[in-house]
């Protein structure tokens, strides 16, 4: 696969996750993650808990609690993309409404890094705030 290729692949692969997170297939969004990849949420883990490196099991655990209990699902809108070899980086929109009546509606900057046509590394920064006050200080 040549560079713009490769490139152009990523950029496919975070729409599927995207889509896929959006309809809420959480098994499916996780079958694009390497067996060993790790996905990295911004923030002080002191400070807020989901903060860190996490295995993709931890990523199922955390996917199950907070977008399967959403009613009308969470939609997870691409804003841009940018690719450059195995990496993509992506302004990403949220918008749902918890379980718990609150709407949550975040900005996202993700970077992904890409092998052998699976994520190897997610990282995720967001309003972790934002988190706190519709998640776990509602």
């Amino acid at each position: 696969m040549t560079v713009p290729e490769a490139a152009s692949h990523g950029k496919t692969l975070v729409i599927e996750l995207m889509g896929l997170l959006t309809r809420g297939e959480i098994e499916g969004a996780l079958t694009l993650m390497a067996d060993d990849g790790l996905w990295w949420i911004g923030g002080k883990p002191n400070l807020f808990p989901l903060a860190g490196n996490k295995s993709k099991a931890e990523m199922r655990a955390i996917l199950n609690e907070l977008i399967v209990p959403m009613p009308n699902g969470l939609r997870m809108t691409v804003k841009s993309l940018i690719a450059e070899d195995d990496r993509i980086a992506a302004e990403i929109e949220s918008y749902g409404e918890a379980g718990n009546g609150c709407i949550y509606n975040n900005d996202y900057h993700f970077l992904f890094t890409i092998r052998d046509g699976k994520f190897i590394e997610i990282k995720e920064y967001l309003d972790t705030m934002h988190v706190q006050a519709v998640f776990l200080n509602p």
